[in-house]
């Protein structure tokens, strides 16, 4: 999860969902101390958060403003799997309550750090609201029915903010990767799920990076989602 406010600002957020969270604290230290060192100037801080809930993403929100100060950017990137059936797996094996987790993660919580973030970039008539979904949202993916539903309601999320706040200088897109190396979600892919990827290996963290990048930069594209999944998906639109 990243905060962030023109040139001199950089806030990091790693949430304790799913995964390791002493792992990730680790990763989100370095990269403070990394940004300070490249950029003396910048202020940047790290601060957990276990986003499965709507009253933590709000309190997450609040503890940015108090400590670093409104943001112009949301970068909203955490998630959640919940059960890994498969393309092929049983319905049966996904409860009511692993659903609904999965989507009060994987949606719900975005909405609300959106719904917090707006009246600032409205007050400034300028904001940037970029959503992590994934390339499982337009084929169904190799989780399960809980992930791909979650991640298909950030699209109808993205449609709807960016055709209303779009005139408020407010832009709303989101970038749908498909395995990506080096992350806790997929480790260790079968070669059955590897062959689904035309290029033949695994994105890399960097290669999302610079999409979500042009996307806080660029003023002139809103309303879309951009897959980058190494030609899995045919044209690749949702």
């Amino acid at each position: 999860m990243i905060f962030a406010c023109p040139c001199t600002v950089v806030y990091i957020a790693h949430p304790d969902v799913h995964h390791s969270s002493a792992k990730s604290k680790a990763k989100a230290d370095a990269l403070v101390a990394e940004l300070v060192k490249l950029a003396p100037g910048v202020k940047a801080a790290a601060f957990e958060a276990d986003l499965s809930t709507y009253e933590n993403a709000r309190k997450l929100y609040d503890q940015v403003v108090e400590v670093l100060g409104h943001p112009d950017i949301l970068f909203s990137n955490h998630g959640v799997t919940g059960p890994r059936i498969g393309p092929e797996g049983d319905m049966q094996d996904v409860s009511p309550e692993d659903f609904e987790q999965t989507w009060r993660t994987n949606a719900g919580t975005h909405f609300v750090l959106a719904q917090k973030s707006l009246p600032y970039m409205q007050q400034q008539k300028w904001g940037r609201i970029i959503f992590t979904s994934s390339v499982a949202a337009g084929t169904g993916g190799v989780i399960g029915p809980q992930y791909a539903s979650s991640k298909s309601a950030l699209h109808g999320l993205i449609h709807w903010l960016s055709l209303r706040y779009c005139k408020e200088g407010i832009l709303t897109n989101g970038v749908a990767p498909a395995l990506i190396e080096d992350t806790e979600m997929m480790k260790n892919p079968s070669d059955a799920v590897r062959s689904k990827i035309p290029i033949g290996r695994l994105g890399k963290p960097d290669e999302i990076a610079q999409i979500v990048l042009m996307l806080a930069t660029n003023g002139y594209m809103t309303n879309k989602i951009l897959v980058a999944d190494g030609g899995w998906t045919n044209g690749g639109g949702f």
